[in-house]
C-alpha cells in the first residue's frame, strides 16, 4: 500500500511538472546556458537577451571567449563572437533558440553548434542597424570526430 501511494504521489508530481514547465520556461527557468563574450559586445548582448526571451536561462560571463572555445573543444575555424555552454554542449556564434531545443531533445554525439562568423539576420545580429538584411547561413554541427555537418540552414 506505501509503495503504491509513492508511486502515486510520484506520477502526479510529474505531471504537475509537466504543465508547469511552460510557466518555468516563460519566466526564464528553461536551461542554463553560460555565455562568455566580450563586455562590450552589443551584439552578444542581444543574443543573450534574446536567449532569454526564448525561455532560457542565462549566466553571461564578461571575458573573452576564447578559452571557453578551447575548453569546450569548439574548433577555432568556426568561431564567432560568444561561446556558451549548455546541457554539455557548446554554442558558438549566433545560434537560435529553435536549434538550440532540438541539440537538447536530439542529444547527438557532437561537441555541439555553430554559427561561423556574424551572419546578418541572426539572433542578435537583426537589429534595426542591420537594416533589415538577411544573410544565408548555417547552423552546424560539429562532431566530436571532427566532423561538421549542416544542422540548420536559414536562407
Amino acid at each position: 500500500m506505501k509503495r503504491r501511494r509513492r508511486l502515486m504521489l510520484a506520477a502526479a508530481s510529474a505531471a504537475v511538472l509537466q504543465l508547469l514547465s511552460p510557466v518555468a520556461a516563460a519566466q526564464g527557468r528553461g536551461p542554463l546556458v553560460t555565455v562568455w563574450k566580450s563586455p562590450t559586445c552589443g551584439c552578444c548582448k542581444d543574443w543573450v537577451r534574446y536567449l532569454e526571451v526564448h525561455g532560457f536561462e542565462v549566466r553571461s560571463h564578461d571575458i573573452g571567449n576564447t578559452d571557453a572555445r578551447a575548453r569546450l573543444g569548439m574548433p577555432v575555424a568556426y568561431g564567432s563572437c560568444h561561446t556558451a555552454q549548455v546541457g554539455g554542449y557548446a554554442i558558438e556564434g549566433h545560434v537560435p533558440a529553435r536549434e538550440i531545443n532540438r541539440l537538447l531533445k536530439e542529444r547527438p554525439d557532437a561537441v555541439g553548434l555553430a554559427v561561423p562568423a556574424m551572419p546578418r539576420g541572426s539572433p542578435g545580429m537583426d537589429g534595426p542597424e542591420y537594416g533589415g538584411h538577411q544573410d544565408p547561413y548555417d547552423v552546424l554541427l560539429v562532431r566530436k570526430d571532427g566532423r561538421v555537418t549542416p544542422y540548420q540552414s536559414y536562407r
